[in-house]
């Protein structure tokens, strides 16, 4: 392994990200060799607004996550690990409309690859009116070598 392929790169998700990290003092994003951790994205716009609808704010927070992946050079595909978090409805469970939507995204996002994936259930976000958090963990390249293992793309 050489210097450079353990160097921590840190990133701001254009937009949001460079006001999260001027007011609360975090990257969305860090890069090291081909692994990239991105921070809990959620479901708002670039001036940390959330839609009525809680399937519209977890559409929103898989495209946040989507650009967040984009701006350490990852996307979707690559993605190997899923944590997201979520405010429930109703005491006791996490709910179908949640779940719903996530596997959703995912098969929209990622086709028939699917991740490790967490799923918790809390009492409070990180903003008033936040409902959903969604973490992911990449490996750059993955869903390219997953799909050659498994015979669905051409080498």
């Amino acid at each position: 392994m050489t210097a450079d392929a353990r160097t921590p790169e840190f990133f701001a998700t254009p937009g949001y990200g460079d006001t999260q990290l001027a007011r609360m003092r975090y990257h969305q994003a860090v890069r090291i060799g081909d692994r990239v951790e991105i921070s809990g994205q959620g479901g708002w716009d670039d001036e940390l607004a959330f839609p009525e609808s809680l399937e519209e704010e977890i559409v929103r927070a898989f495209d946040n996550v989507e650009r967040t992946l984009a701006t350490a050079g990852a996307s979707w595909p690559d993605v190997i690990s899923v944590d997201s978090f979520h405010v429930p409805a109703a005491e006791g469970e996490i709910g179908e409309a949640h779940n719903r939507v996530m596997v959703d995204q995912f098969r929209r996002r990622m086709g028939e690859r699917a991740p490790i994936w967490t799923e918790i259930g809390v009492p409070a976000l990180g903003a008033p009116g936040m409902r959903v958090e969604i973490k992911v963990t990449a490996i750059l390249g993955s869903g390219r070598r997953a799909d050659r293992a498994a015979g669905s793309v051409d080498a």
